[in-house]
């Protein structure tokens, strides 16, 4: 087994051997849905690979499925051991001639929702992000809510409207306060975007059983990217006093790929010092995060780059905390970080932040403005971390174009 793979181009992509994640894609020809693993610029069918004998026969099964879950439900033993044949595979020549014929062009492939969402919860981790709300929408008191820095906010999304990237989004109708004071029906006016980053949970839990910080990695196969779509005007006018409802529930796009936590392990960061020390069930033996480094265009222009690294709250601890109550993990739950933002003004994961609440509009292209998303915009989320290797790995986009509201 070698460094290097011998599909063309995939050593000098985002794609490479130290990445390899996992999507579900069909063709043209063969519109059935299935599992595939993605090398360079190419997907390498695994429902194909497991009909032969290549996988032991009590994985092959997994394969067959239209979806991830059955294959993250087996949980990191299984994880690893097809990471290790599938690096194997396409390193080593002996496999060349044969495998070959089992990769189809991403450019040919129809790509779908990766995994089958049992549950999404949203988290507000990012410190930056919460300073900037609080500034924004409480200038006269202190940005920092008293609980903030105590556990990780969150709350419940709808699983039902996590939709794959590329997915048109349809903008929001809802109820909104005019500046005059009337109560006002219609379509969202201050549409957003939320730049954020997504783990799926392979291992599940029974009702009752907390999960440690330190078992992370036992229970999250993935990470991928996420765009949490937001309407402020109706978010501003709800959310008080349970929190965000129909200003979220919308639509959540995800990317296609979802990589596994091996990936990530080159990108590994000492987190941010947490001052005060948490309570016990959310302290980690190891406190780290995950150096990504991300962009956001809009519209062609790139208007932001979120740092990941920062995040106060660690993927660890916001599992920990969502489980804390007894509340049990399916195969498929989804939980998202909450805006990225960094401490500099070209940093911010939201424009909510980005645009200080619209009144600085930013450069989209040639003399065009935006304060906020207008009918026919795209908005295009994209990461990059660096590989177990060395070199340089690539999260699958997440993008969405939006739509006029429906009558």
């Amino acid at each position: 087994m070698t460094d290097t793979s011998w599909v063309e181009g995939a050593d000098d992509g985002p794609f490479g051997l130290d990445h390899l994640p996992y999507g579900v894609f069909s063709t043209a020809k063969d519109p059935a849905a299935r599992i595939g693993v993605r090398i360079g610029d190419q997907v390498l069918d695994l429902r194909a690979l497991a009909t032969g004998t290549f996988f032991l026969p009590w994985i092959r099964p997994a394969f067959h499925e239209h979806d991830l879950n059955g294959f993250m439900a087996m949980g990191p033993s299984a994880w690893r051991l097809v990471r290790h044949q599938l690096t194997e595979l396409l390193s080593d020549r002996r496999f060349q001639d044969q495998s070959a014929t089992l990769l189809t062009p991403v450019a040919k492939a129809r790509m779908h929702l990766p995994f089958s969402v049992a549950d999404y919860v949203d988290f507000y981790a990012s410190e930056e992000h919460a300073t900037n709300l609080g500034r924004l929408f409480r200038p006269d008191s202190e940005p920092l809510l008293p609980n903030w820095k105590h556990l990780p906010v969150g709350y419940h999304g709808r699983a039902g409207t996590v939709v794959p990237s590329g997915t048109p989004i349809t903008r929001p109708r809802g109820q909104r306060k005019s500046k005059e004071g009337p109560i006002e029906f219609g379509p969202s006016a201050r549409l957003d975007i939320e730049t954020e980053v997504g783990f799926v949970v392979g291992v599940g839990t029974e009702l009752g059983t907390p999960v440690s910080p330190d078992d992370f990695a036992e229970h999250v196969f993935g990470a991928v990217l996420v765009n949490d779509w937001s309407a402020r005007d109706i978010q501003a006018w709800e959310y008080v006093p349970l929190g965000p409802f129909l200003g979220k529930s919308f639509a959540t796009s995800i990317g296609h790929w979802v990589t596994p936590l091996d990936a990530l392990a080159g990108a590994k960061t000492v987190a941010p010092v947490q001052e005060p020390v948490p309570l016990g069930y959310l302290r980690e033996t190891e406190r780290f995060g995950y150096d990504l480094r991300m962009s956001v265009r809009w519209n062609g222009t790139e208007v932001s780059r979120p740092p990941f690294g920062g995040m106060y709250w660690t993927p660890a601890q916001m599992l920990a905390h969502m489980t804390v109550n007894g509340a049990s993990l399916r195969t498929g739950d989804l939980y998202a970080s909450g805006t990225v933002s960094g401490p500099e003004p070209g940093q911010r994961g939201s424009f909510l932040e980005l645009t200080w609440g619209g009144r600085d509009p930013v450069e989209v292209g040639e003399g065009e403005t935006r304060a906020f998303l207008e009918d026919g915009d795209t908005v295009v989320i994209a990461a990059t971390a660096r590989g177990a290797n060395g070199g340089e790995i690539g999260l699958g986009e997440v993008t969405g174009t939006i739509l006029p509201a429906l009558n």
